[in-house]
């Protein structure tokens, strides 16, 4: 009996001495409420709002250059100067043909008026009389043309003055002082490109078309363009056109976004990610998407760590994902914190060790929708 008593002193005393279960450490985020943007993500191109390639409308001898690379011209500003000279001569030549038309078509109607009253009187023939008004008329047509022809001349001696059409960055120089250039010079003499405003033109796919058409309706939506990484903004500014058509080849369609772009963030055909805002979702409830697991028949839950330190499994509805964070419709609520990394490891129960996440949730949500 001593022995059987001995024996199981130990073993009571062996019990005692267990372990308790270790704490398994998790990383864990807190569930909040707060107002969130509803995005929609797109790869776009930034486009100058015009661009014009500046060619002469006549043909001429360059004299002067009044242009520099790289300069920000104003509508009107003088660029070049083709030689004017023949075309004033041309002027000058319309000019003195009218001159002479104009006495001989005050002489033809004189002619006519006489001619006419003497044709009434019986002195002359009536055919003659004609004949007079004819040429009269003849002569007036003849000034009529001699006035087009001037205004003809002092177009073209306004086109040897070549000026900026738009305002804008003047690009690399096409021609220089000395050269001839034509009327139907394929390559132009200079490009520019309206900087300030500046267009991007973006893509989404056409499952988007009947969330964004009434919000369109409803007003301006605002857009921003980032950075390749997808992480720097670069600027902001709004939606201004979908295009006509969804391409049946890509499933997706084009916008068009206007910016300001007076800090010249944005450049020609510089790639952009655009992130065009829908809607605001007030007061949410949000937590990182990374505490969102898949259940079986795809059912949703997550890890919520309790005031014990255990880990319960709570079945969660979620309203659409963005980006690192999930809209919640059900199950979690503000200021519970769930399980964001370590997962794997847990069951209901089980004794945890909270860590700060790097999965926390951020400030903003920054990628496209995805219901």
């Amino acid at each position: 009996m001593a022995l059987l008593a001995g024996g199981c002193s130990k073993s009571n005393s062996a019990a005692k001495a267990a372990p308790a279960p270790r704490a398994i450490p998790v990383g864990v985020a807190e569930v909040q409420q707060r107002d969130v943007p509803i995005l929609l993500q797109g790869l776009g191109t930034v486009t100058a709002y015009n661009t014009v390639t500046v060619r002469s409308r006549v043909d001429g001898e360059i004299v002067k250059v009044n242009f520099r690379e790289g300069q920000e011209a104003k509508v009107g500003d003088l660029l070049a100067v083709i030689d004017p000279r023949p075309f004033e001569v041309a002027l000058a030549q319309a000019e003195a043909t009218l001159v002479r038309d104009q006495g001989q078509y005050n002489t033809a109607r004189l002619n006519a008026q006489r001619d006419a009253t003497l044709a009434q009187q019986g002195i002359v023939a009536q055919q003659q009389a004609d004949q007079s008004r004819a040429l009269y008329e003849q002569f007036q047509g003849a000034i009529d043309m001699d006035k087009a022809a001037i205004q003809n001349a002092k177009l073209n001696l306004g086109y040897t003055r070549i000026t900026a059409p738009v305002s804008g960055r003047v690009g690399l120089r096409l021609i220089d002082a000395g050269n001839i250039v034509h009327a139907n010079d394929q390559n132009g003499m200079l490009v520019i490109t309206q900087m300030e405003p500046i267009a991007v033109v973006f893509t989404l796919p056409e499952d988007n078309l009947q969330a964004l058409l009434p919000r369109m309706r409803a007003g301006t939506l605002p857009v921003e363009a980032f950075s390749r990484d997808d992480r720097t903004r670069i600027a902001g500014g709004k939606l201004e056109t979908i295009d006509n058509q969804i391409d049946p080849n890509t499933g997706t369609f084009k916008l068009k976004a206007v910016f300001d772009n007076k800090d010249r963030a944005l450049w020609p055909n510089q790639f952009v990610n655009v992130h065009l805002q829908l809607e605001t979702r007030k007061n949410a409830v949000v937590a990182p998407a990374s505490a969102i697991q898949r259940g079986p028949r795809s059912s949703t839950f997550a890890y919520v760590v309790g005031s014990d330190s255990t880990a319960q499994v709570r079945d969660v509805q979620v309203a659409l994902t963005q980006g690192q964070i999930a809209l919640i419709a059900s199950g979690l609520q503000p200021g519970e914190h769930v399980v964001t990394d370590g997962q794997e490891k847990l069951q209901a129960g089980t004794k945890v060790e909270p860590q700060a996440s790097q999965r926390g949730l951020s400030q903003q949500g920054s990628a496209g929708e995805r219901r």
